[in-house]
């Protein structure tokens, strides 16, 4: 039987990559995500360059191996910040493209970044609205990596890239891969924001999930956006600090990590679950 959803999981060059051990090991604790789906009519594909040493597969996933050169564009630090976004909407969307062409045959997509979770009912969500064009993740929570904290974010499909759950036909996928153009890429596949406009103005847009259907994992030593913990980007900053609403406001967003959430989440009580600090 066809998947109702299939994970695509973009996995960066390694030469991208400062600490593949870390990436690994991130990974590791996504796939358990995926994998604790409670309904059993997915599949995943994960996208990752020739030579990328990646964790052992649970049965549901595939590798796309590719040829992709590493972004020499990757650094976000960089200069020309738009030059280098362009550039990693194209790698990520190249990557995407591959995953989606390999299992073109599934209801909806839903691309899942390599260090994110997700909650183990979206897949049993799906098919019980089987007819809707897809979905926003418009709350979801961020982690901060090892912590015992939470937050809960409101705008969270505007946040993280593991945020977005579409119907297949709407990508209107080329029949092959060369026939995709770099604008197509980039704007389609390589950016979570740009693709819900573009459905939106297409009069196919997408609802808002009524959960929050995954957690955006910060503050760890392989993010590329750099991101700090919990604390630095939600209370202990200089922006935040002066607006006392704000602030206040940032406190009530605030959760704990408990067994509920980790059976959700990161994939049940198996040593592939992340670490919480005690």
């Amino acid at each position: 039987m066809s998947p109702l959803l299939t994970f695509i999981i973009p996995v960066r060059h390694q030469s991208n990559c400062q600490n593949w051990s870390a990436l690994k090991e991130n990974l590791t604790q996504t796939i358990a995500s995926i994998a604790a789906q409670t309904n059993p009519l997915w599949s995943a594909v994960i996208v990752a360059n020739e030579g990328a040493a990646l964790p052992t597969l649970p049965h549901g996933f595939e590798v796309v191996r590719v040829k992709f050169p590493p972004n020499s564009m990757y650094d976000i630090n960089g200069d020309d910040r738009e030059a280098i976004y362009d550039s990693l909407r194209l790698d990520k969307g190249r990557r995407v493209l591959k995953g989606m062409l390999h299992v073109r045959d599934t209801k909806f997509y839903m691309v899942v970044d390599d260090d994110d979770f997700v909650s183990h009912s979206i897949v049993d969500y799906i098919s019980r609205n089987i007819n809707s064009n897809g979905w926003k993740i418009d709350e979801g929570y961020v982690w901060g990596h090892g912590s015992k904290m939470l937050y809960v974010h409101h705008d969270f499909s505007n946040f993280c890239g593991t945020s977005l759950i579409i119907r297949s036909d709407l990508y209107k996928l080329p029949d092959a891969f060369e026939f995709a153009s770099n604008d197509y890429i980039k704007s389609m596949l390589g950016s979570h924001v740009k693709i819900a406009k573009i459905l939106a103005n297409e009069s196919t847009p997408l609802s808002a999930l009524p959960f929050r259907g995954a957690v955006y994992r910060i503050g760890h030593m392989g993010a590329h956006s750099k991101s700090p913990g919990i604390i630095k980007s939600f209370f202990l900053n200089k922006f935040i600090l002066r607006r006392p609403p704000l602030l206040l406001r940032n406190l009530f967003n605030l959760r704990m990590v408990n067994k509920r959430f980790i059976k959700e989440y990161f994939g049940g009580f198996n040593k592939k679950h992340p670490k919480v600090a005690q």
